[in-house]
């Protein structure tokens, strides 16, 4: 499999960039935004689809730290 060039990335980052701004405007409900889904995956090469779902929900999650804080869950009381 070769690199993909220069626009076929940037088709490639489009498509992202508009399923992530779908995801973002329905609540990351995915059955509204099937048609980004598709393009995003058609394309783009598996291995970057995978890397970027990836990435979306580590940013999220990173987001979700900076805002709210880190909160341990509340396991039993450890004696004194």
């Amino acid at each position: 499999m070769s690199a993909p060039n220069s626009s076929e990335r940037k088709a490639c980052w489009d498509s992202r960039d508009l399923l992530w701004k779908c995801l973002d405007d329905n609540g990351d409900k995915a059955e509204s935004c099937l048609k980004f889904q598709g393009e995003f995956e058609s394309n783009c090469p598996a291995q970057w689809v995978k890397y970027f779902s990836k990435r979306r929900d580590y940013l999220k999650y990173k987001a979700k730290m900076e805002t709210e804080g880190f909160k341990p869950a509340e396991g039993p009381k450890q004696p004194s």
